[in-house]
């Protein structure tokens, strides 16, 4: 119940007239500034029914959530508008809050000065004090290199050993079979394929909405190898300094060649390899060339048993010379997950939570579009309502079906909608190259 008069009069106003947009965001901005957070999502997921594409809505709503220490559906909220370039600074920095709350240091850390470098004012000094990292002293010691990091590799950079595989990745099977034919059988079966003069190597570009599972995939298919696995983040490569960026991807791989085999991950791949002929800058032209030459080793065997994994959102800002045979040769389009795998995916969400008898499948049939970020999203506001439940009652209440239904049918998938939208226009209007044949069943509605 609130205790504030003029929002009292607020809501009044708001239920006589439920279609005023003005009416609705104000009175949403007005209990988040007073701390009546729960009350303000609600504003703000009435306020984006009639505004569903609205940046500063759903910037409202991410903050509501972030505030109330619900970093997954935060994520869900933002992702729409993160995918695309020139973004609202403020998602960035809120994208980066509810990042470090899900301790992501790393990509926290990038949102957050990418967001300030376009707009000084949304400066969150003391999130810039969280995403401070200590100071080396000015003339340290030179600590040994280990057996999985070399000395020059950028620091961050680790070498992961997946205990994960394919069969923990529900649904996508032409996804994981594709993975497989390029990447993982010329490793298993070395001499069928020396036999035909290919090479244990090779990339392959991932893409698709935001949070259909890529970096997942990745994990998998360097534990069905029993591969080293290394995870490169933005932050691990992109520097202020001219000509750091570039020793830092040159670092990358090197430190991948000496732990072959090896899957090499790049997320969030088209801002290291975005088209050149939309750069004004001639140092982040020079990142993209010394990203090519990488790719290209050498010599014809510096990157045998490397296996090279990119994963982007927006793979037509790509550079096309990316897709040249022997680099990102093969595109792989990862969909959002289909009913058999969001219920696959739901059973793993609440596996380590009090449960009644669920049934997963009837949740699964009402999210059509939702990706596993949707999903996550779906679980976390589900728990906090049991949450509350439970602190009344002195006891944990299990969560049931119903729970779960009760959010799902009031959560808009917006990620993929979003996305498809974006797509459609490059599959109709740019795709003279057949690149994007794949999503046309997509566009077209026919999934």
């Amino acid at each position: 119940m609130l205790d504030d008069a003029g929002l009292q009069a607020l809501r009044e106003a708001a239920r006589l007239s439920p279609d005023n947009l003005p009416l609705r965001r104000h009175l949403a901005e007005q209990l988040l500034t007073k701390g009546y957070l729960a009350d303000a999502e609600a504003e703000f997921r009435a306020a984006l029914l009639l505004a569903p594409k609205d940046p500063d809505i759903s910037a409202g709503l991410a903050e509501a959530f972030v505030r109330q220490s619900a970093h997954g559906a935060a994520l869900s909220a933002l992702e729409p508008f993160l995918a695309s370039p020139g973004y609202p600074p403020r998602m960035g920095v809120l994208a980066a809050r509810a990042l470090l709350g899900e301790g992501d240091f790393g990509r926290a850390a990038y949102r957050y000065h990418e967001a300030i470098s376009r707009d000084a004012s949304v400066a969150d000094p003391e999130l810039a004090a969280r995403l401070t990292t200590p100071v080396a002293p000015s003339v340290p010691a030179a600590p040994a290199p280990s057996a999985t990091t070399p000395a020059d590799a950028p620091s961050g950079a680790e070498v992961e050993r997946s205990k994960v595989t394919f069969a923990d990745v529900a649904g996508m099977e032409a996804v994981k079979e594709a993975l497989r034919v390029k990447l993982l059988l010329p490793l298993q079966q070395p001499e069928l394929f020396a036999a035909y003069g290919k090479r244990a190597g090779g990339g392959v570009l991932m893409y698709g909405p935001p949070g259909a599972g890529k970096t997942h995939l990745a994990r998998a298919a360097a534990g069905e190898l029993g591969a080293a696995f290394v995870n490169v983040g933005l932050s691990d490569i992109l520097d202020m300094y001219v000509g750091s960026s570039e020793r830092n991807l040159r670092a990358m791989f090197d430190l991948a060649r000496r732990n072959r085999p090896c899957v090499l991950f790049f997320d969030e791949v088209d801002a290291l390899a975005a088209r050149r002929s939309d750069m004004r800058q001639a140092h982040t032209r020079q990142l993209v060339n010394q990203f090519l030459a990488e790719l290209d080793g050498v010599d014809q065997d510096a990157n045998e048993g490397v296996l090279v994994l990119a994963a982007t959102n927006a793979p037509w800002y790509i550079d096309v010379a990316f897709r040249r045979p022997g680099r990102f040769d093969q595109l792989v389009f990862v969909p959002p997950p289909d009913a058999s795998a969001r219920a696959a995916i739901l059973r793993l969400l609440c596996r380590d939570k009090p449960l009644a008898e669920m049934d997963f499948d009837a949740v699964a049939r009402v999210t059509d579009h939702f990706v596993g970020a949707d999903l996550k999203g779906v679980v976390d506001r589900a728990v906090e309502v049991k949450l509350q439940q439970s602190i009344s009652a002195g006891r944990p209440i299990p969560m049931n079906t119903h729970d779960l239904l009760a959010i799902a049918q009031n959560t808009r998938p917006t990620a993929v909608r979003e996305w498809l939208a974006t797509a459609r226009n490059y599959v109709l209007h740019a795709n003279e190259s057949g690149a994007w044949d794949e999503l046309m069943p997509w566009i077209k509605g026919k999934r």
